[in-house]
């Protein structure tokens, strides 16, 4: 019944917010980060691999890294639970989604304008010329992809050690704090600020409901948690809505 009190909320909360992490991705075949035994970071130092000062200092290894994510990424489609909120949107129920992955999936279902809050791999920069490139383009410039002034480019993602866009950031502040609803989904809601999101909506009169497999902070605030394949609850959900 978590499904169709969920669904009800959605219906009878006002504007709802999707959060989304990892998690939502993991059907498409894009492990998530810390899942013990298949995360991404289980046997790699993120601090020797992704910091913005290995990108300065050793762009081999920084490439050497991003280029597996690349290959890991490619060719990689949405899966339901992108769609669900794809229809939610088309329904007049989800005002925004915003997301921590980087992978370009909710764009590629047809969400309306993601709020993207680490970066997206879809582009890399020159920070010496701003150039920008598409994925395709950088991946055909070798192992360490370079601009044509020379420089090393970056992919447009945030890296350790930078700062989220403020912009964006701003934007999903906005967004949680007018929530009536926010929709956490695939996420462990534990890596800052993004973490806060939640804590804007509660603080500002509005529910939290969580969509996710293991624990989070937010476990004793939300007014729902569904914990079983994220792709099928979320089916779920929208099947029990009123018929549009």
């Amino acid at each position: 019944m978590s499904a169709e009190r969920l669904a009800e909320l959605i219906v009878s909360s006002g504007p709802v917010v999707a959060l989304t992490g990892a998690g939502i991705s993991v059907p498409s075949g894009i492990p998530d980060f810390r899942t013990p035994g298949k995360g991404i970071w289980e046997n790699v130092d993120p601090m020797e691999v992704a910091h913005i000062s290995v990108w300065r200092r050793d762009p081999e290894r920084f490439w050497s890294f991003y280029g597996q994510r690349f290959a890991l990424l490619d060719g990689k489609q949405p899966n339901g639970a992108h769609f669900a909120l794809v229809e939610l949107e088309r329904r007049g129920l989800l005002s925004g989604v915003i997301t921590q992955n980087i992978d370009g999936l909710h764009a590629a279902a047809g969400t309306s304008d993601p709020i993207e809050v680490h970066g997206s791999i879809r582009t890399a920069s020159c920070l010496s010329c701003g150039a920008s490139f598409s994925l395709a383009e950088t991946r055909a410039r070798g192992d360490v992809p370079r601009c044509d002034c020379g420089s090393v480019l970056k992919p447009d993602v945030v890296l350790f050690g930078e700062l989220l866009p403020e912009d964006a950031m701003a934007r999903a502040s906005s967004l949680a704090s007018s929530a009536g609803l926010m929709l956490a989904i695939g996420s462990s809601l534990e890596v800052w600020p993004v973490a806060q999101l939640p804590a804007d909506t509660l603080e500002a009169g509005g529910q939290l409901a969580l969509v996710t497999m293991g624990p989070t902070p937010y476990d004793s605030e939300a007014v729902v948690k569904l914990s079983g394949d994220v792709e099928e609850e979320l089916r779920a959900v929208v099947a029990a809505l009123p018929a549009a």
